[in-house]
This record gives structure tokens, sequence and C-alpha cells, in this order.
């Protein structure tokens, strides 16, 4: 019960506390800003946040859907616990507060009251070496996540379709999700891969690099491009219209050419819980 608690509690601090680094990055945002506009809204966002943390209330009303991704040890030996523990988590942190019963059934649409229902929440997968576990909680916003895309260019369009297409969509999408934004972009794989690849670098340290040169060199010119379009926050205006944009690939089959973007408000909410192989806190 002790593991249910601890992940309900994270997912409370998730949707109330915002991490540091993209507080940092909104108030550099707010620094570096000509227009008043532009600061105005930053300065409320900032705000926002600030009483939030004080007052240990969500950020924002919609406390998302519940993503997560795990990441366990091939010699982790708690898994089933665990995957028993979630859903369970999410039921608690509904039904006690903070989190608002976000799921419906999408033929009737009626609201399941707790945030679960079929395949939800959303559990990825991936085993890794050692022993523990790693939980990334990302109670991801509706709005946002109503501009995510999938393109399925062809090889010919290449890089270049990929910036087209991506500046574009930024560009229409205007101030709906929320921006300044985090901007996840996955390249290759297949259609399914691609989008799961794009939502899961929004769990990279805000502004991080990927690993990859011409990856990382993507990253900064999407970034560039993507703050000169002038949307601004909010879309009000201004030169902030993403705070980053992480890219992660795979291999792709010569025939295609698959690009996911998921989109990221400026409400960034995640968290991470680490775990021995006992199943407690580290």
């Amino acid at each position: 019960m002790k593991l249910v608690e601890t992940i309900a509690e994270a997912l409370g601090r998730a949707v109330t506390q915002m991490p540091d680094d993209l507080v940092a990055a909104l108030k550099k945002a707010r620094d570096s800003e000509t227009g008043e506009l532009a600061k105005l809204h930053l300065g409320a966002i900032l705000d926002n946040v600030a009483l939030a943390a004080r007052e240990n209330v969500p950020v924002c009303e919609d406390t998302g859907i519940q993503t997560v991704f795990l990441d366990v040890g091939g010699g982790f030996p708690k898994l089933n616990e665990l995957m028993r523990a979630i859903p369970e988590a999410v039921r608690l942190a509904t039904e006690s507060g903070p989190l608002r019963p976000n799921t419906v059934n999408p033929f009737t649409g009626k609201n399941y009251g707790n945030n679960l229902g079929r395949n939800a929440p959303a559990i990825n997968l991936t085993v890794v070496e050692g022993d523990g576990a790693a939980i990334h909680l990302l109670p991801k916003g509706g709005g946002s996540e109503q501009l995510s895309a999938l393109w399925m260019l062809t090889p010919a369009d290449g890089l270049a379709g990929l910036r087209r297409e991506v500046l574009t969509h930024v560009q229409k999408a205007g101030g709906k999700p929320c921006p300044p934004l985090i901007i996840g972009i996955g390249i290759g794989g297949s259609a399914d891969i691609c989008m799961k690849l794009a939502k899961r670098s929004l769990l990279r340290p805000l502004g991080s690099h990927n690993p990859d040169p011409d990856a990382a060199a993507l990253e900064k010119e999407l970034l560039e491009s993507v703050n000169s379009l002038g949307v601004g926050p909010m879309g009000m205006g201004g030169r902030t219209t993403a705070l980053a944009v992480h890219v992660e690939y795979a291999p792709r089959h010569p025939a295609t050419f698959p690009v996911g973007l998921v989109m990221q408000c400026w409400c960034h909410r995640h968290a991470t819980i680490r775990l021995d192989r006992e199943g407690k806190v580290v």
C-alpha cells in the first residue's frame, strides 16, 4: 500500500509543483521579452506557478490524462506489484485530489470518475539494465495534446519536409496549445513509434540536447525557427513561442519518413520516482 500512496503523492506533486528548470526557463523568457504584452502573460504565468505551489493546488484546472513511462531493470522482481500499484495510485489521487477525473468513454462520453478505464492509465514499459525501476509520470493536458500531429512523409520530403510541416503546424496552432511550448518530435520507426518517441522526449531535462549531433543541430534550428514565428506567449505575440524542442529518433524503413509531433503547454507537469530492487524509493 505504501507504493500506491507514494505514486499518488507524486502525481499530486506533479500537478501542483512545477519543476525548477521550467520555472527558470519561464523567468528567462520573461526577462528577454521586449513586448509588454508578452512580458505581462509570462509574469501572470509565473504568479500562477508560485500561487499553486504556495496553496498546494493544481497549476491548471486540467490535470491531464495520466501517462506513465516505466524504465524497469531486467532484474527488478516487483514488476507485478508495480503494475497493480499504478492504477490504484491514479484512483487514489483522483478520489482524494488533486487530480480531476478526465477519462471519458469514447463512445458514450460517460466519465469514469477515477481517471481509469480500458487501457488507462497508459503505461509504456521499457526494459533496461539493472534491478531497479524508474516511474516517469506525465499528466498530459488535453489542450496541448489536441494539437499533436503525425506526418507520414516520403524519403524525398526528408528533413526539409519535416521543417516545413512543423513550422506550418505551430503557426496554425497559434495560442491553442498554451505557449510557450515544449515541442517533442519523434523521427523514424513507424507511425506509433515516432509518436511515442515524441512524447517520451518531453521527459528529458528542459532544453537538454540529444547526444547525436545531427539531432541536436535540428533541435537548435527548429527552436530558433519556431521562435521567429512571432506566435508568442498564449498566442499574443512575442519572441518566446517555445521554450525547447526535443528530438528523438529511430531507424526508418527506406520507403518511409514518419514524423510525430507532441506539443506540451507551458504547464509542463511531470515527476519521477526511482525504486530499488525491493520496491523502496531511492
